[in-house]
């Protein structure tokens, strides 16, 4: 009988666990059934991903959570053609902040949240308004507007002191 050894070394075994442990986070937040809240903590597992794995492992981990938004019902399904660019969006937000996260990560959530904001409140007001024939000001409209900026804020100051004090509490263990 022959027997393997997969063999991890340190760094890949804490990114890995990192990256499963983010992706189990945002795909269980939105079962909480409250947009701020799901949307908060997405937001923030997205910052976070960026900053800790990279903007590739945190594209991948914002494709799952409006999928699982729709199946959870917290994503109503007249929504479930806004999830590819929910999709985007998310894109949006990891690649703006990953590009501008070391030249001040305040600037970093401020643009990556507005640019989230601007683009599934414009895609949400087209489809809802010209697809679906309903009126902009409805409930499925309003979702995809200014909650979404509040979200992707809240996350970023989430993630910020996450972050911050994940460092400070690894420097201490140095």
């Amino acid at each position: 009988m022959n027997i393997k050894t997969l063999a991890l070394n340190k760094p890949l075994a804490i990114t890995l666990t990192t990256f499963t442990a983010l992706l189990a986070i945002a795909v269980t937040a939105p079962l909480i059934h409250h947009q701020i809240i799901t949307g908060t903590i997405v937001n923030a597992v997205l910052f976070i991903s960026a900053s800790l794995l990279g903007w590739q492992m945190a594209v991948a981990i914002g494709v799952l959570p409006s999928l699982i938004a729709l199946l959870a019902g917290t994503l109503p399904l007249p929504l479930a053609l806004m999830i590819p660019f929910i999709i985007v969006s998310n894109t949006l937000l990891v690649l703006s902040f990953y590009l501008l996260k070391n030249k001040n990560v305040f600037l970093g959530i401020l643009t990556s949240s507005f640019l989230k904001f601007i683009f599934l409140a414009s895609m949400g007001q087209i489809l809802i308004h010209l697809i679906l024939k309903e009126s902009t000001n409805s409930n499925l409209a309003l979702m995809m507007s200014w909650p979404q900026l509040v979200t992707a804020l809240l996350g970023g100051l989430l993630a910020f002191a996450t972050i911050s004090l994940h460092k400070k509490n690894a420097d201490r263990n140095l």
